[in-house]
Order: structure tokens, then C-alpha cells, then sequence
């Protein structure tokens, strides 16, 4: 991973267009290929990135600054950082993660669901387990009856920080052509228990919320079906 701390300006081209002035960031290119730009304050979110594949050109712009295009390999997406100044720059291999180890439950929630997605919606089909983003993997990638893409994001307990993960990650998947081809990709947000809070947050933001029953879920599961 690279991290680079510098003065500099962001400007995004794509789906939409964004534009960050002059100011000092953190730029951090990770060894997937995902370049993004953080602030010190307001967030733990990034202010802007582009998801791998993506490529990274340093040059100079006509003025001489030094400037990165960071480039989408599948789409037309554009990241261009304009820097003023250096004030770190530093490489760190941080070797294979073995990624976050959920509770028990939790994790046995998500092997559930993805075994028994119809539960969550009707006609809802699992893609895939643990769908990579640049900030983390969605718990499930599904597909629903009209063929749109849909993140299940689990938890024991819902509250309002599951629901702004949700959002992040539907952030980034919205920008994959790959899921979009039908229209949006949507979220739904289950978890045993939803706290009003974060219920009346996901309905403002489009994402729709399952409490799920374990047990029920339980029942569900037949050993003897399984090959190991």
C-alpha cells in the first residue's frame, strides 16, 4: 500500500462529476488497484476513489504540478489529482489479511441467507458470497426476479452504522456497469433486530430491511444435504 500525504486538488468524471479544491489529503493506493483520497475529519468514508481495475499515470500537468489520472479499465470513470505539494510518501506491504472474523451467529446468519435468499425477498438468487468492494466485501450479492443486482448487508443487531456501510457499498457497486446493466443496485438490510433509528435511515435511502428469525432459518437448514 501507498500512502501519500499531499496538497492537492481531486477532480472526478464519470456517471456523475465531483470536484474537490485545493487542500491537504491522504492518498492511499492499495495493492488491488483502488485509489482513495481521505480527509482528517468529518468521516472515515473516503471524500472520493476509484474501484479497481482501474490504472494510475503520473505526469505533469501544463502548468508542471505533478498530476495522477487515475483511469477505470472497464469504464470511462476519470480520477484526476492535481498536487501541489508532497508532504509524505511511503509504501508498506501489509501482507494477505484474513479479513474480519464475525461471531458465530452472525457468520451463520450470512451461510443461511445465502443458502435460503428467498427468504430475505421473493425470487431473490445468490450471485455470490463476500462480493469484493474497494472498502470491504458485501455479505451477499444477489439478483431478484427482474434480474436487477441487490447487497445484503447481515447483522445481529441493525442499527445505524450497518445502514451507512450499506450506503457505502452501494455507492461503489453503482458504479460497476456489470451490476447496473438492468438499473441501480439495491440494498436490503437485515438483521435480527432493526433499531427504529436505523429503519426510518435505510427508508430514506432506498434500502429496504428484513428482521430475520434465526431460528426459523434454523429449521431450514438440513445437514444431510450438505457434502461436507
Amino acid at each position: 500500500m501507498r500512502l501519500v500525504v499531499a496538497t492537492c486538488q481531486v477532480d472526478y468524471a464519470g456517471r456523475l462529476t465531483a470536484h474537490l479544491p485545493m487542500a491537504t489529503r491522504v492518498l492511499m493506493v492499495k495493492a488491488d488497484g483502488s485509489v482513495l483520497i481521505h480527509s482528517d475529519g468529518g468521516s472515515y468514508k473516503p471524500l472520493n476513489w476509484m474501484s479497481p481495475p482501474c490504472s494510475v499515470k503520473e505526469g505533469e500537468a501544463e502548468d508542471g504540478q505533478v498530476e495522477w489520472v487515475v483511469t477505470g479499465t472497464k469504464t470511462d470513470d476519470t480520477l484526476r489529482i492535481l498536487i501541489e505539494e508532497i508532504h509524505h510518501d511511503s509504501a508498506h506491504d501489509l501482507g494477505v489479511d484474513p479479513g474480519l472474523q464475525k461471531d458465530g451467529v452472525e457468520k451463520h446468519l450470512q451461510e443461511l441467507l445465502a443458502d435460503h435468499p428467498a427468504t430475505l425477498a421473493d425470487g431473490l438468487t445468490l450471485v455470490r458470497r463476500e462480493y469484493p468492494t474497494a472498502i470491504g466485501p458485501v455479505d451477499l450479492m444477489c439478483r431478484d426476479g427482474q434480474g436487477l443486482s441487490v447487497a445484503v448487508e447481515i447483522k445481529r443487531r441493525g442499527d445505524i452504522d450497518g445502514v451507512e456501510q450499506l450506503t457505502r457499498y452501494l455507492e461503489l457497486l453503482n458504479r460497476e456497469p456489470l451490476l447496473t446493466t438492468k438499473g441501480p443496485v439495491r440494498g436490503i438490510f437485515a438483521a435480527q433486530e432493526i433499531k427504529p433509528q436505523a429503519r426510518v435511515l435505510a427508508t430514506d435511502r432506498g434500502i429496504e430491511c428484513a428482521v430475520v428469525d434465526y431460528d426459523a432459518l434454523r429449521g431450514l437448514d438440513d445437514p444431510t444435504e450438505r457434502l461436507f
